[in-house]
């Protein structure tokens, strides 16, 4: 028994020996400290990461229905939840009236107008309208799919007093008459062209009659929304006078008439049943001259010297 005790007691004074502070260890030896946890300032973020704090939510609103919460719980509920809220779609259908521009615009005859059937080059152009005209037959067959009594007669009729009510139109600054004769895509550029202006316009006659030269159907998003595209040549006899804000001439005159060559596209929604002829475009060809720039009046914003002013009272 007494040698028990012996044991016991210098197996605990050697324990302490070895765990105390005041005992010196060499650089290279590693202590195993027994219930103590490693603890270092720099991984001190990384030791915080492991817990993630967790907000338990509110068991009043979780017991009750959607029915039963407010729009503002349901909407905080679904933000904890990470559920986007929902909102109403008023989505309303696209409608297109018209297209963006001319498909396979028409490219008009150098000299047409002035070029006579006789000569060659004339001989010439009425031929290649004839090698064209195998398209334009296709694309009247599929307007006559959707209008069983469409007639080119009775359409240059109908062109023509289109052509004439917009320019009225124009004339009158009339602007929800004037989108029933053109097309949306046409509306923005006309409006502004007729703004403070004083426009005298007068249809006298036909040169010749109107003619159809080009005609194209296309398909827009679905192949059974379709539209049609006719090019007309007008040679007509008109009158034309701009005046700007201040009543000053700036294009034209009231008086003296001119023949004007014009290609006007007409545009229609066939597969609208409510669908009409509209003008949608006008083709300038290259080889037409240039028109002759409009006299515009600017605002003097400096003032004269008093030199000129002196010079022009003496004279």
């Amino acid at each position: 028994m007494a040698n028990l005790l012996n044991k016991i007691v210098k197996s605990a004074t050697l324990n302490s020996v070895l765990f105390s502070k005041s005992v010196l260890f060499p650089n290279n030896c590693n202590i195993i400290y027994r219930g103590r946890k490693h603890w270092n300032p720099k991984f001190k973020k990384l030791r915080g990461l492991k817990f993630i704090k967790v907000k338990l939510p509110d068991e009043d609103v979780i017991n009750k229905s959607p029915e039963e919460l407010t729009k503002e719980q349901l909407k905080t509920q679904m933000k904890e939840m990470g559920i986007l809220p929902s909102r109403p779609w008023n989505e309303k259908p696209v409608y297109i009236s018209s297209t963006g521009g001319t498909f396979e615009p028409y490219v008009p005859p150098e000299g047409d107008g002035k070029v006579s059937v006789i000569t060659t080059q004339g001989a010439k152009q009425k031929l290649e309208f004839i090698e064209k005209k195998s398209k334009s037959m296709m694309a009247i067959r599929k307007i006559r799919s959707f209008e069983e009594e469409f007639d080119v007669p009775d359409f240059l009729d109908e062109a023509q007093n289109i052509y004439i009510n917009s320019y009225s139109s124009m004339m009158n600054k009339d602007r929800d008459k004037l989108i029933q004769f053109i097309t949306e895509r046409a509306y923005p550029e006309v409006v502004n062209n007729i703004g403070d202006k004083t426009i005298h316009w007068e249809f006298l006659e036909s040169i010749e009659l109107p003619r159809v030269v080009h005609v194209r159907c296309t398909d827009v998003i679905t192949k059974e929304n379709i539209f049609s595209q006719i090019t007309v040549r007008f040679h007509t006899k008109q009158k034309l006078a701009i005046y700007d804000r201040f009543g000053r001439l700036m294009h034209g005159s009231e008086t003296v008439p001119k023949d004007v060559l014009e290609y006007v596209v007409f545009e229609k929604h066939l597969a609208n049943r409510y669908g009409r002829w509209r003008i949608h475009d006008k083709i300038i060809p290259d080889w037409m001259p240039p028109k002759e720039p409009l006299k515009r009046t600017f605002a003097i914003t400096t003032e004269p010297e008093p030199d000129s002013v002196e010079k022009a009272v003496t004279a």
